[in-house]
């Protein structure tokens, strides 16, 4: 178990939540990484079956695996304290901000405000509204990407 939390810690994760962003740079080297080496660095740690399509299934099984590895008392809530370790689960999430996972500013983050918040790497990239990301759009996103909605607060 220490082990699978090492890993996770040492890798970056996604560079989108429905409250994210990265420099330009990762997007780059996430997908586009698929085919040559496995990416540290981008949507390719929540890839799970490592076909180079970025689901919103294997986005939220990634926040859920996330909140599982934070919530060291395991009493189904993050508290600021255990947000921290969300925070140093890699660059993408070193910003984040507890405020916008707490939707009902109760103090406390429940797994379905984590897992549910949608990845703004999806929302970005889909340009036919499938929830997924395949690597035919990635090409196209140069120059035909989707306004962001401007939901959430980025991190």
């Amino acid at each position: 178990m220490s082990i699978a939390v090492g890993l996770l810690l040492t890798v970056a994760p996604a560079p989108y939540a429905s409250a994210q962003s990265v420099p330009a740079g990762d997007v780059a080297r996430g997908p586009g990484s698929t085919k040559d080496a496995p990416s540290t660095n981008g949507p390719d740690i929540w890839d799970a079956n490592h076909d180079g399509i970025y689901t919103c299934d294997e986005w939220k099984s990634y926040l859920d695996r996330l909140f599982t590895l934070a919530d060291r008392n395991r009493d189904g809530h993050l508290d600021p304290i255990e947000f921290t370790k969300i925070r140093r689960a890699g660059t993408a999430f070193a910003d984040a901000d507890f405020g916008y996972f707490d939707e009902n500013q109760d103090g406390k983050i429940i797994r379905a405000e984590f897992v549910d918040k949608p990845s703004e790497f999806i929302l970005r990239y889909d340009k036919n509204s499938d929830c997924r990301v395949t690597q035919d759009e990635m090409k196209g996103a140069g120059t035909d990407q989707k306004p962001q909605n401007g939901r959430g607060k980025k991190f």
